[in-house]
C-alpha cells in the first residue's frame, strides 16, 4: 500500500509558476513509477508526465512539454511537477499516482495508487 498526498496548488496569473509536490508514505516508494495527471470537472482525468523510478525516464503530454518538469527525490519519498508559463488552460486539478508496472504509463488504468489532488487555477 502507497499513500499520495499531494500539496502546491493555488491560484495563479497566466505566465506563472508553480511546482507541486507529492509525497509518499507506505511501501517503498523507490520502485514505483511516478505519474501526474489532471482533471477539469466534466472531462476525463488526463495524463501530464510520468518518471521512472530511477528517473531514468520522463515523458510529457504535448500540452505540456517544454513547460512542465517532473523529477524525483526517492530520499525524501516526493515527486515534484514543476508548472512554468501556466495558461488559463492548465486550470485542473492535479493528481499523482504509483504505477508498479513498467509499460504504458500514459494510461490512467497503469496506475494503482492515487493522491486526494490539488487545485491549480491560473487567471488569464
Amino acid at each position: 500500500q502507497v499513500q499520495l498526498v499531494e500539496s502546491g496548488g493555488g491560484l495563479v496569473q497566466a505566465g506563472d509558476s508553480l511546482r507541486l509536490s507529492c509525497a509518499a508514505s507506505g511501501r517503498s516508494f523507490s520502485t514505483y513509477n511516478m505519474g501526474w495527471f489532471r482533471q477539469v470537472p466534466g472531462k476525463e482525468r488526463d495524463f501530464v508526465a510520468f518518471i521512472t523510478w530511477n528517473s531514468g525516464m520522463s515523458y510529457y503530454a504535448d500540452s505540456v512539454k517544454g513547460r512542465f518538469t517532473i523529477s524525483r527525490e526517492n530520499a525524501k519519498n516526493t515527486v515534484y511537477l514543476q508548472l512554468n508559463s501556466l495558461k488559463p488552460e492548465d486550470t485542473a486539478v492535479y493528481y499523482c499516482a504509483a504505477a508498479g508496472v513498467n509499460y504504458g504509463l500514459t494510461a490512467r488504468g497503469r496506475y494503482e495508487y492515487w493522491g486526494q489532488g490539488t487545485q491549480v487555477t491560473v487567471s488569464s
